[in-house]
């Protein structure tokens, strides 16, 4: 482990001028951009025609969380503006979202000195009702505050309150307000399950229409949910990633995708973005601790150094199975975990076989994670986009790494 925790961040560092990050969607979907790097050649074609470089009767997940309204904008009576994002809820996100009146959860503070006791409060209009949203400080510590929400009418649930009083959280790199169309155009066309705070923007690119065609092509699709996590906009800030903490964010997968897992083995299983990626990486970990430690463990959490410690070896197939029998034990249907985990140079795929993205930022741990996929053709990749007209992060451009 000790070479993965030197390795340098400068080295996942490159050049990127202001004018190549998309601050706003194209006009249609799949009309970005594709670059494609296929048995060992790069090459630039249009996403609305990704199915021309897959591999026949590939598996493509895709990871159906659903961006909320995190950010909410509370004015004191004194003036000063007082700014909450929420990250995740103290308890089980269903739960939080179809909960009444009060809910916990963890957000970060803008203008926190500016808040030191007391109640914030807005007026905001839901269902057709009058409704007083009111935010109290609970406890505070170096990474988040825990604040209780409470609202009246109290029946109403939070999901209905986040959606009429919280703004979309635009990634802090396109520097611009949110504005009415990212409300649907920075969501995909699938998402089903809120809690994201980040769209899983490789999505992004896939239209209804393209869907379709795809599965009449006969390629697979199927699902997992991710809850995208504020960290996923945090640049490696410390000179080695060793140092580097990764945020843990919450996975959800059905027993069907398990078993659909299983059968695609022998084939190709592509996610689409770095979210599906480190979700389905994770299941294998998740089965590792299954074997190591026994179907009887109940804190199924991936650490971001465990794959790189010393394990025994397991296939993919027995691990994924060993996670259905895990399930059957508990007589449960999908498998709920959390995972930190990093995939970075050296790190070998256990799942996937490609890669649908974005273009990431530099000194980013996605970008960490597409090099452990295609090695130093990072580089090349990235420099024929830039060379070439390509837009980059959350509203940009796509790639198909194979």
């Amino acid at each position: 482990m000790t070479d993965i925790k030197n390795i340098s961040i400068d080295e996942y560092d490159y050049p990127l001028p202001e004018d190549r990050i998309a601050k706003y969607p194209l006009a249609e979907r799949d009309a970005s951009k594709l670059l494609v790097l296929k048995d060992g050649k790069i090459q630039a074609s249009q996403f609305k025609h990704i199915g021309e470089f897959l591999p026949q009767k590939a598996l493509l997940v895709f990871n159906e969380t659903k961006v909320i309204r995190a950010r909410l904008q509370f004015r004191k009576e004194t003036g000063s503006h007082i700014e909450i994002f929420c990250l995740e809820p103290e308890q089980d996100y269903q739960i939080a979202f179809s909960s009444p009146s009060p809910v916990r959860w963890k957000c970060l503070v803008g203008n926190s000195k500016r808040w030191r006791d007391g109640m914030l409060q807005m007026k905001l209009s839901a269902q057709g009702q009058e409704v007083t949203l009111s935010a109290e400080r609970i406890e505070r510590n170096d990474q988040y505050s825990e604040i209780e929400f409470s609202w009246m009418p109290a029946t109403l649930p939070f999901a209905t309150v986040l959606e009429a009083a919280g703004e979309i959280p635009l990634p802090p790199y396109l520097h611009r307000d949110a504005e009415p169309e990212d409300r649907d155009r920075y969501q995909t066309v699938f998402a089903r399950y809120d809690g994201s705070v980040a769209a899983p923007t490789a999505g992004l690119h896939f239209t209804k229409p393209l869907l379709e065609q795809l599965k009449i092509n006969g390629f697979e699709l199927d699902e997992v949910t991710l809850h995208v996590g504020a960290g996923t906009f945090r640049p490696v800030a410390t000179p080695t990633i060793g140092e580097h903490a990764m945020h843990s964010e919450t996975v959800i997968v059905r027993k069907s995708l398990i078993q659909n897992l299983i059968q695609h083995l022998n084939g190709s299983i592509i996610p689409v973005g770095t979210t599906s990626t480190r979700t389905l990486e994770s299941l294998y970990w998740i089965g590792m601790m299954l074997h190591e430690e026994g179907l009887a463990l109940r804190d199924l959490h991936v650490n971001q150094w465990y794959p790189y410690e010393s394990h025994p070896d397991l296939s993919t197939r027995e691990a994924l199975q060993l996670i259905i029998n895990y399930l059957d034990q508990h007589q449960l249907t999908r498998l709920e975990a959390s995972t930190a985990l990093m995939i970075a140079p050296s790190y070998k795929m256990k799942v996937i076989t490609g890669l649908i993205t974005n273009f990431h930022q530099p000194k980013s741990t996605l970008l960490l994670l597409v090099s452990a996929l295609i090695g130093d053709r990072w580089k090349e990749a990235y420099q024929f986009a830039l060379d070439n007209g390509f837009r980059f992060l959350s509203y940009g451009d796509s790639c198909l790494f194979l």
